[in-house]
């Protein structure tokens, strides 16, 4: 009953284990992703590493704790700068780390920040860690254990108890539930509780150091030495393990070592990189600067539950990603140039570079086990550039610039001279057609069932890059330069009855970069506006709309190299991606499991070789890559971890750090000052991925954002309240991980905060009371004011009153002077006229005396005449009768000789008498008879009367006087 339950949980667990079992190939080396110090900005050499319940990674570095999360860097002083030599997670927020001197652990406040508590305050003081590292730390059952050469320390429940020995240790180890720890020249120890356990026959290890403990099946132990090599130990014994790698760990040196999905050993060298062994012995792997790490001593190894192997370096970090479906080998010296071209043909691997055939010794499925090294040898003869290599019904077939050539094993043999074998298809069962610089060359067997030249097509010399035929025999050549030929090939396929040359004027977008494949049996041309398809009927080009939609970026792509079945890879501008056709009428392509090969293949000569079902040759720059495609379907059930929350900074003015790391499921609060922000957010997911986020602010946002790669998020001018901000993560536009979700609150402005309302509540209160009391005030001074303006109201009547009969008392006085002033007016009218009418009388005297006679008849003596004119002169020139007209005509025209004088000082008296008879608008004759003068001095006088006063020419003399 237990066997079949047990057979019941494996089968029922099956997927999962799959999801993270690791087959390791011993071809080429898994990919290795290097973190240089450039990268993470801190010391060179990584001591240890370890990794927490959220998946993020920390270092022991020489200038502290170094985390990592996928995305963010972030580093963390110990006391003093200290080194970190050892760092353990214990799975509950806890980061133990320990240096010179010194242990203690890290572990997140409110705030998420990482806040470092020493421990050497429980250790009794005779036992303190003067001038010693702490070199291992293990978490277990609730105990945590340091070690240093020179004590052991477990501290557990508050208290630390300290285990000494005799001899100082070397290093203590965890294996499973078991802990062993090297006594230096007395062997090797189990830690029981508190208690030493000597191992007998450990002797054995010799004095090189045990440097490593591994579990190695049921209840062994694989103890590995610094340079003895490796041991077994099965509980009872010791003894040496034969193997292939432990004269390598002797001469290199072992320094650690990690388990690997409890199927390998993986071991870290002083000189020579990480090799890995399996359970029987074999080298696996070998892992080096020469084939991509960034340094030959490994200072720490671990491996994560993702089995991804962690590698501290002297100089850097690196990640070797050991269940990659692609495994790599790089000509890191230089020797064979760029590679163009690569196949697995007769137990040999060959490599066709810009300097010529490369082969090497191939293990045909490795079924040894064995790591497979290489040691490429150039073929003689073939020095050069390599275009293609082409495997033709059991023969392998080189298109060289010199040439074509049959490979067999170490050496060549020429078949054409024809220069520049670019292509190499199959257009009948014995005949090949090449593509070459100068036409089209066809191949032929021979009895043998070698590939013999047999002529090159007449007539055709045009360069043929690709070359395809379609089911009507039609043969289509894409020119290198300059756009496609088709050609339809005599009976005797030795010239072309029927050329055609297409370009732009028969639908194709262009001349340049037009190329032509078979996809699924149908004959596509590739350009760098999509795909196009010929149609026969209209003899045009035209769009393939449905591939092209299908593809998507890769609409664009220049090449299409066939897989298996219905799988075809296209390859556009240095991106990779594998389209599955096998489901009539839908495409799907997988581009995310090769991003790592982006770039790294020769443009317009990349090569891709299928060695096996699922397995392809893949050529790159410097050398190859073997793809295992039935490895890459297994990553499909990985277990994706939550989006972790990692900074929330303040970006208001300056960025400023409000939270680093997950807080938990506390809420941060952030002043309304603070209200704009920006959060980073990071999958700790380490594998080579295309890694999407999705984030939603609750409160805030209306729905989910686009997937972005943009690993954070900047949001301003936040209101106050409470907000959710979720995000997830997308796999490959695969795999959606589950939402993480960070709450926060945006306080109030101090204007609507707590103290605020109350303080407003307060004034509220005192403000009703205020106004209160303003109001009775006001009510009383608006009393005050009411009988106050009665008063003056009635002070107001009261003076109008007076005021209007002292008008009234002005009016009669008015009256009575403009009664007083007309009569003056009438009196000065009537005194003029007398003197006018006084001067008319003594001016007819006057005149009547020349007629006088005396009575003798005779005229009057003139003496009496002259007497008489004198007296009548006299009487008209009285000056008292100017006199009583003045006075009179002041009376009624006040304060007119004033103003008449102040304006014109330079006016005589007879002016002013003129200005006077004229104001009272007087005829000539009239002031002829006042002035005692004629008519025409009159004249003369009111002449130069306007020139004395400057009156303009139009302006009336009399208008004037009467508006002064």
């Amino acid at each position: 009953m237990r066997k079949f339950l047990f057979i019941f949980i494996c089968f029922l667990y099956l997927p999962f284990l799959r999801a993270f079992a690791v087959d390791i190939k011993s071809v080429g080396v898994p990919y290795v992703q290097n973190y240089t110090k450039a990268v993470y900005q801190w010391g060179n050499q990584n001591w240890s590493v370890t990794r927490d319940e959220h998946g993020i990674m920390y270092f022991g570095n020489a200038e502290g704790l170094l985390a990592f999360d996928g995305k963010y860097w972030q580093q963390h002083h110990m006391p003093n700068g200290l080194i970190v030599r050892s760092v353990c997670a214990d799975g509950k927020g806890k980061i133990y780390a320990g240096g010179y001197g010194e242990f203690g652990f890290w572990q997140s406040s409110d705030r998420g920040y990482l806040k470092y508590t020493s421990l050497i305050n429980l250790v009794p003081r005779q036992f303190l860690p003067i001038n010693e590292e702490i070199w291992k730390i293990y978490c277990y059952n609730n105990r945590v254990i340091f070690q240093s050469f020179g004590s052991i320390y477990i501290y557990s429940a508050g208290k630390i108890t300290v285990v000494k020995s005799p001899q100082p240790y070397l290093f203590l180890f965890k294996c499973g539930t078991r802990f062993f720890v090297e006594q230096v020249s007395k062997g090797l120890f189990e830690l029981k509780d508190t208690k030493l356990e000597y191992i007998a026959g450990s002797d054995v290890l010799g004095t090189s150091g045990v440097l490593s403990v591994l579990p190695f099946g049921q209840d062994n132990y694989l103890i590995g030495t610094a340079k003895s090599g490796l041991f077994i130990y099965n509980g009872q014994t010791i003894k040496p393990w034969a193997n292939q790698a432990n004269q390598f760990l002797k001469t290199y040196q072992l320094n650690n070592g990690a388990l690997i999905s409890g199927r390998y050993f993986a071991y870290g060298t002083i000189l020579n990189g990480i090799v890995i062994v399996d359970t029987a012995g074999k080298v696996v792997q070998h892992i080096n600067k020469a084939s991509g790490m960034q340094n030959n001593t490994v200072l720490s190894l671990y491996t994560d539950t993702e089995q991804n192997l962690w590698a501290g370096l002297d100089n850097g970090i690196d990640r070797i990603e050991l269940n990659s479906p692609m495994y790599f080998y790089f000509d890191k010296t230089g020797r064979f140039g760029t590679v163009y071209s690569s196949i697995i043909f007769d137990n040999k691997i060959y490599l066709g570079t810009n300097q010529g055939l490369f082969y090497s010794d191939w293990l045909p499925g490795n079924s040894k086990g064995l790591f497979q090294s290489f040691d490429f040898k150039l073929i003689p003869g073939s020095q050069g550039q390599v275009w293609d290599l082409s495997l033709q019904d059991g023969r392998l077939l080189c298109g060289h610039n010199d040439g074509t050539y049959q490979v067999n094993g170490g050496s060549i043999t020429k078949i054409s001279d024809i220069t520049g074998g670019w292509t190499m298809k199959k257009i009948a069962p014995d005949m090949l057609m090449q593509g070459t610089y100068t036409g089209l060359v066809i191949y032929k067997k021979d009895a043998a069932g070698n590939w013999q030249y047999s002529h090159k097509l007449a007539d055709f010399g045009e360069p043929s890059r690709y070359v395809e035929q379609d089911s009507k025999g039609q043969i289509w050549v894409s020119h290198a330069y300059k756009g496609i030929y088709k050609l339809l090939l005599s009976a005797d396929q030795k010239k072309a009855v029927s050329r055609v040359y297409y370009d732009k004027h028969y639908g194709l977008p262009g001349s340049y970069n037009i190329n032509v494949f078979d996809l699924d049996n149908r004959i596509v041309f590739s350009s760098d506006s999509g795909f196009y398809v010929y149609d026969d009927i209209s003899d045009r080009f035209f769009k393939y709309d449905q591939l092209n939609k299908k593809l998507g970026t890769f609409a664009t792509s220049s090449k299409i190299i066939k897989a298996i079945g219905k799988k075809y890879w296209f390859i556009n501008h240095g991106r990779i991606g594998l389209a599955d056709m096998s489901v009539p009428g839908k495409l799907t392509i997988d581009t995310n499991r090769f991003s790592v090969l982006n770039g790294q293949m020769v443009q317009h000569y990349e090569t891709i070789n299928r060695i096996s079902n699922s397995t392809y040759l893949i050529s790159v720059d410097d050398g190859f890559v073997i793809l295992n495609d039935g490895d890459a379907l297994t990553g499909n059930n990985i277990h994706i971890p939550p989006v972790l929350i990692r900074r929330v900074e303040n970006i208001t003015d300056k960025i400023a750090v409000i939270s680093e790391g997950s807080p938990g499921n506390q809420t941060i609060e952030i002043p309304y000052a603070d209200n704009n922000i920006r959060i980073a957010y990071a999958l700790p997911y380490y594998k080579q991925a295309r890694i999407k986020f999705q984030y939603y602010l609750d409160g805030y946002s209306r729905q989910w954002s686009e997937w972005t790669p943009q690993s954070q998020k900047e949001f301003t001018n936040l209101d106050q309240g409470i907000y959710q901000f979720k995000v997830r993560a997308r796999i490959n536009d695969q795999q959606v991980s589950a939402e993480t979700v960070f709450t926060f609150t945006i306080l109030p402005p101090w204007y609507a905060g707590k103290i605020a309302m109350i303080f407003y509540a307060l004034l509220l209160v005192l403000s009703y009371y205020v106004i209160r009391h303003y109001y009775r005030i006001k009510l009383k001074r608006h009393q005050q004011h009411i009988q106050q303006k009665l008063q003056k109201e009635k002070e107001e009547f009261l003076k109008q009153e007076a005021i209007a009969n002292q008008q009234h008392i002005i009016n009669i006085k008015n009256e009575q002077l403009q009664a007083d002033l007309a009569s003056k007016s009438r009196e000065l009218a009537n005194s003029a006229m007398n003197i006018v009418y006084k001067n008319e009388l003594l001016q007819k005297i006057s005149d009547e005396l020349t007629h006088l006679k005396g009575g003798d008849g005779k005229k009057l003596a003139d003496d009496q005449l002259r007497r008489i004119q004198k007296v009548i002169d006299e009487g008209m020139s009285d000056e008292r009768d100017w006199n009583i007209f003045e006075t009179s005509f002041n009376e009624a025209h006040e304060n007119f000789f004033k103003k008449l004088k102040a304006g014109h000082p330079d006016l005589v008296p007879n002016d002013l008498k003129l200005c006077a008879y004229l104001r009272m608008n007087m005829s000539s004759k009239e002031m002829a008879s006042l002035l005692n003068i004629s008519l025409r001095g009159v004249e003369i006088r009111r002449y130069r009367l306007r020139k004395k006063l400057n009156l303009e020419h139009d302006k009336n003399l009399t208008e004037f006087l009467i508006e002064l």
